[in-house]
């Protein structure tokens, strides 16, 4: 659990600079717990949907993700919508939202 050493704020935000200095715009939507706190990410594809994924862990303890909608991408208010619904469920996570074409999870980790 290297990513989450220094506590979950520093770790989101240090990411969060880093894909807006390599032009890959992002934005923290809800700040959560700054130790402890999950993310959940909205990927903005710019035309085709959106794209929203949980943070877990495999069997290994690497980090993870698990995609809403069983993988399927969504309208802009539908992700705006399931965010809404998990924050309301757990006000401790943090949410940031990427606008790429390409869909790339700036974080890394495998989808489940």
């Amino acid at each position: 659990m290297t990513e989450n050493a220094l506590g979950s704020d520093l770790w989101i935000m240090a990411q969060v600079r880093q894909s807006n200095q390599n032009g890959i715009p992002a934005m923290i939507i809800h700040k959560g717990d700054p130790d402890r706190g999950s993310l959940l990410l909205k990927i903005n594809l710019l035309g085709p949907g959106c794209q929203v994924l949980s943070q877990t862990r495999d069997i290994d303890g690497n980090l993870a993700w698990l995609a809403a909608n069983k993988g399927e991408l969504m309208d802009d208010y539908a992700a705006h919508e399931y965010v809404e619904r998990a924050v309301n469920r757990d006000p401790d996570l943090w949410v940031v939202e990427f606008e790429d074409r390409n869909g790339v999870n700036p974080f890394g980790g495998e989808i489940l």
